[in-house]
């Protein structure tokens, strides 16, 4: 009889707490809209929501390959499956044209949408939440005036029990912080702006910080150096492992021209970043800049130590004209010598020359990522920039032991830093990520 008293009692208890839950992770419909009934947008609105949708990347995760911007569809891996992007054209049928603004504005900094779904934090509305309501409010605009897509994303491959969207509640309670950006009165307007755009609208930390192991930032360690896409999002701040020490100055030419001679040229998801800058108001990218270079500087090299050693420092040789140099008896040396002396040692000036590698993060990084994905697939002549830095893809040419061989020479011979481990393995997965 006591026995069955305690089942009973843990089986109300049971009851009474999913139903609590159940009620909690509940977010009700918003009604739809007739998207005739939308007003004409004002102007100087439509300009603002399109430059903060290049600040936050949105066209980035929102366009498929060979797909129309905006419509969705990008297939996005993560540790626990993949997520297609949604579209956000006013399609009323298949995208937000039925949405009003108080649910795009849910979606934006809640993750849940106008038909009360959670949705997932692969859209970092942990970072949006603190975006103001005026560029809320732009953006909504900008996205509601753009050309409809009718276009369905497909479904979401996610096993059991991550393909319940009620269970985003629970990682919403442990990680998603309602809160706004406040200015720091201390700090200057120029500082301010740059933070409130790193931290919200920009996600940085998105990618250049750690994740814990139910996906959310490890926000005791941000920008840290994160993963995004099978490329390290390298530590910003005092955290940067740059040979040389980025300033103000250097981030706004980075992330106004997608290089910089002393720190190279930006690959993998980070060059979608600063194409998308490439189109916003330079002030912006100027706050951005003086936010990023008050988090500290790394161990890098000093302004004055630099100026001796950047490119264009090298006496000027006749790259592959020059006469052969003795070619190293070690294999990875061996390739150097063959395939990228001719540009990196020539002290030819960019394009044609190659950067300094002993200036290199992807060398002096903790991970061989980047460097490997770079030796495989180069780097793209970049439409518009002629001194943009270009380089053949060796991946057909160079097999995965010579791959290893090149970067465990270029890592331990040019920039002095101990071999990595398990190099094999990460030449295997930039391959198949080609």
């Amino acid at each position: 009889m006591k026995l069955r008293f305690v089942l009973l009692a843990l089986l109300a208890i049971g009851t009474f707490g999913g139903m609590a839950a159940l009620l909690y992770a509940w977010e009700s419909p918003i009604p739809a809209i007739d998207p005739r009934s939308l007003g004409a947008p004002d102007r100087a609105v439509l300009r603002r929501g399109a430059s903060l949708a290049f600040l936050g990347d949105c066209a980035t995760c929102h366009t498929a390959p060979d797909g129309l911007p905006y419509a969705g569809g990008l297939a996005m891996p993560t540790p626990f499956g993949t997520i297609y992007s949604t579209n956000i054209t006013p399609d009323p049928e298949t995208g937000i044209g039925r949405w009003p603004e108080q649910a795009f504005i849910r979606a934006l900094r809640s993750g849940v949408d106008r038909d009360g779904r959670h949705l997932y934090p692969a859209f970092p509305y942990d970072h949006f939440t603190r975006v103001s309501d005026d560029d809320a409010k732009a953006l909504y605009a900008f996205f509601m005036s753009i050309d409809p897509v009718r276009s369905s994303a497909p479904p979401n491959e996610l096993p059991f029990p991550l393909n319940v969207r009620l269970t985003l509640a629970g990682w919403k309670i442990l990680f998603l912080r309602q809160v706004r950006f406040a200015a720091d009165p201390s700090k200057d307007e120029k500082w301010n702006r740059g933070k409130y755009l790193v931290d919200g609208l920009g996600h940085c930390g998105a990618c250049h910080s750690p994740r814990n192991l139910l996906g959310a930032e490890r926000t005791s360690a941000g920008f840290a150096g994160g993963e995004a896409e099978g490329w390290r999002a390298y530590a910003l701040g005092r955290g940067s492992l740059s040979p040389v020490a980025w300033d103000e100055a250097a981030l706004a030419d980075y992330l106004a021209r997608g290089s910089h001679p002393l720190h190279g040229t930006a690959q993998g998801p980070m060059a979608n970043v600063v194409d998308n800058l490439s189109q916003v108001d330079p002030a912006d990218i100027g706050a951005i800049a003086h936010y990023l270079a008050s988090l500290g500087k790394g161990e890098g090299r000093n302004d004055a130590e630099r100026a001796a050693s950047g490119p264009g420092r090298l006496p000027q040789a006749a790259g592959a004209q020059a006469a052969t140099p003795a070619i190293p008896s070690e294999p990875g040396g061996a390739i150097y010598a063959t395939i990228c002396a001719s540009c990196h040692d020539g002290g030819r000036p960019l394009p044609l020359g190659g950067s300094r590698l002993d200036l290199s993060t992807a060398v002096a990084d903790e991970t061989p990522a980047n460097l490997i994905h770079l030796v495989v697939r180069g780097i793209p002549a970049a439409a518009g920039a002629p001194a943009h830095p270009i380089m053949p893809g060796f991946g057909d040419v160079l097999d995965d032991r010579q791959i290893s061989d090149l970067v465990n020479y270029l890592r331990t011979r040019l920039a002095g830093r101990p071999q990595w481990n398990g190099l094999a393995k990460a030449v295997a997965e930039a391959r198949g990520g080609r």
